[in-house]
């Protein structure tokens, strides 16, 4: 055996170059299995992206040129090859449990898929796994590196060098070359299907190098001024004795399952909403995003931005927003109006990096899961239900005297849609014409969710016209779910479409228009006659000049003022501190401790807003805590001695405090 291993080690290191070949073609393979879950969808890869997949293997092959650098080939080689298949593993495991592949952006929340054990994301038993499985292959190279003979080179080292660099240098040019004959793609809107279309390691070599905003051409203050002061609005000219609520809800992978060809149901699926289109303005909503990436659909509606300008698959909530110390909004401009501005959201609140996100753009709180006492939930027990969001706005407005404007996030309808059947009796019975059962009950679960949060849309109106206040609501699906719908199977033979509705109760009149997401609060301010801030006008005047919001007229100057805020020099404000980030609060209602009792060697602590995520605090320090309803905590009698200082404390993912508690010092009675 020894012999047999010791003759391949003779070959590879004599071969290199040719063995190279080979391996670099299985490793894709290999890759492409793991990441499609699925031999015959590797073999599909291959077939209908033979291009993608020759591409995806060059770049493995120029990565084992590094071999040449070292004495120990057969080591750097199997060091190489264990961090292609550790991407390999993990976004495997990702794509059990979410339907967005892996990629760099990933990395900026490994501290949060740490502490996320067990959640919809990542499990404890796959962390242990993978940590086990990296530690043997730690020690078995550790094993290789002491047992491999060095390998005496006739090349002097900076020739090698030279050529490794060389070979190097070649993968950027290659990559232009081979996106203008569309091997790649340089844009993915819709991120799984990117990754398939594209390659796993392709589309992860993307997300690393090909973020952020390259410099646009005549980036100058006098063309900045040009820019601004042709799409000057003015000054807004709403009454402002008489200015009313806004509220932006997105919907969660909401769809019009009317608008699919194959779709029939036992029932209207979603007839509030419908309602709503037949007597206020709604229109499509041209999403950024197909399947996945909620928060590119929120960062358009909420900045007047567009994504497509960042990396393939990048998320700038995750990405330039953790590097920049402000980020103009919609929310600014309605703040300096006078708005109280909030978000509720019932998911974490560091998730997609938010509660930064949101504190860039202006607003005053954010009421995340961690913050409200959720207790019922999807069929599958995997996501909250959203009637929690009703009673969670209302407290956030109520904390401002003026008019408010809200930002609600949904997560009913959020996948992932089981193939099984799971509700025993749905009330919308569903069939799928041409598809098999799996696709069915994927279809059947979702619809029904959809029902649900068709009557959540209600009852949250409901609950705004009776509070008495001028009010406008304004709903968007963010993108599409995620059951494998052709664009061909739907009405619109677009699967960027999804639908936008709205509802007041003051009389403003119905005006229907298809709208990209920057678009969308723009349009329904400026007829409100709210303007200001540098987007808000831009957007607001390229869209009544009726120019298409895909059309170089239109991105051209836009791209220029958002590099300007992101990465540039920030010309636009001429040195003014304009739209710094708030000190946003987590949460409406404080959290209190109104008494503490010994009972079974356990102490009970009574009070008002505890949550699942609610955590006991003695001296400073976290101990156990079991969450027994949103007036109870308990923790073990040993944890506190007397004269111990006894606080509560809502925490978010990393160890995150969000809010604390009042503090009760413990006696011991």
């Amino acid at each position: 055996m020894k012999e047999k291993k010791k003759k391949i080690d003779e070959f590879l290191n004599k071969y290199t170059m040719i063995s190279h070949i080979p391996l670099s073609l299985g490793m894709i393979f290999v890759l492409e299995w793991m990441s499609r879950h699925s031999f015959l969808g590797a073999c599909s890869f291959v077939v209908h992206y033979f291009g993608a997949f020759l591409f995806n293997c060059y770049l493995v092959f120029v990565s084992f040129t590094l071999v040449f650098l070292s004495k120990k080939r057969t080591f750097v080689r199997m060091f190489i090859c264990a961090i292609y298949v550790m991407l390999g593993v993990i976004n495997c495991i990702v794509l059990f449990n979410r339907v967005s592949p892996f990629g760099f952006t990933d990395l900026n929340m490994v501290t949060d898929l740490l502490t996320m054990q067990n959640t919809n994301y990542f499990s404890a038993a796959q962390g242990a796994m993978s940590v086990a499985a990296i530690l043997a292959y730690a020690v078995f190279l550790v094993y290789i590196f002491r047992k491999e003979p060095d390998k005496e080179y006739k090349t002097k080292f900076w020739v090698r060098l030279v050529l490794i660099i060389a070979a190097f240098a070649t993968v950027p040019l290659f990559t232009i070359v081979a996106r203008k004959a569309d091997i790649v793609s340089s844009y993915y809107g819709n991120l799984a299907q990117g990754y398939a279309e594209n390659g796993y390691i392709y589309s992860f070599a993307s997300s690393v190098f090909d973020r952020g905003m390259k410099v646009p051409d005549n980036y100058k203050q006098a063309h900045v001024d040009e820019i601004l002061e042709e799409t000057d609005m003015g000054e807004s000219t709403i009454d402002k004795d008489h200015m009313p609520n806004i509220v932006l809800i997105l919907l969660e992978s909401f769809y019009d399952v009317s608008e699919c060809n194959f779709i029939k149901t036992s029932e209207d699926a979603t007839p509030f909403f419908h309602e709503l289109e037949k007597n206020y303005s709604t229109g499509h909503f041209i999403a950024p995003v197909v399947g996945a990436g909620t928060c590119n659909s929120e960062f358009e509606v909420l900045t007047g931005m567009s994504v497509i300008f960042f990396g393939p698959g990048e998320y700038p909530q995750k990405t330039v927003l953790k590097e920049v110390d402000r980020c103009e909004s919609f929310a600014h401009v309605l703040h300096d109006l006078g708005y109280g501005t909030h978000v509720v959201h019932n998911n974490g609140g560091n998730f997609y990096s938010r509660k930064n996100a949101f504190s860039l753009m202006g607003f005053d709180t954010f009421q995340s899961k961690e913050m409200l006492d959720i207790t019922d939930y999807n069929p599958l027990k995997s996501w909250p239900l959203d009637h929690i969001l009703i009673g969670a706005s209302s407290d956030a407005m109520d904390t401002t005297e003026g008019p408010d404007f809200l930002y609600t996030i949904t997560v009913q309808t959020h996948g992932d849609y089981p193939k099984y059947k799971v509700i025993e009796d749905p009330e919308i019975k569903v069939e799928c014409e041409g598809k098999d059962e799996e696709t069915r009950c994927m279809w059947e679960y979702y619809i029904n969710m959809l029902h649900g949060e068709d009557e959540f849309i209600r009852d949250y109106i409901k609950m705004f016209d009776e509070r008495g206040e001028d009010t406008l609501v304004i709903m968007f699906g963010d993108h599409l779910p995620t059951i494998g719908i052709e664009e061909d199977e739907t009405a619109t033979k677009n699967l960027y479409l999804t639908k936008y509705a709205t509802w007041n109760n003051f009389g403003m009149k119905k005006e229907d228009a298809d709208l990209a997401a920057y678009q969308v609060m723009p349009v329904f301010l400026d007829r409100l006659g709210i303007h200001g801030g540098n987007f808000l006008d831009y957007d607001q005047k390229k869209t009544r000049e009726g120019l298409d919001p895909s059309s170089n007229e239109y991105m051209e100057d836009l791209e220029l003022l958002q590099y300007d805020l992101l990465y540039g020099k920030r010309l636009m404000y001429h040195g003014e501190d304009k739209y710094p980030a708030s000190d946003i609060e987590m949460g409406v209602q404080d959290v209190t401790i109104d008494k503490i009792f010994r009972f079974n060697n356990q102490l009970h602590i009574y009070g008002k807003n505890f949550t699942k995520w609610s955590k006991v605090y003695v001296n400073g320090e976290k101990v156990s805590t079991t969450y027994e309803s949103g007036q109870v905590l308990s923790i073990d009698e040993d944890s506190v001695q007397s004269g111990d200082e006894i606080s509560v404390c809502q925490m978010g993912s990393s160890n995150t405090i969000f809010r604390e508690s009042n503090k009760i010092v413990w006696f011991g009675e």
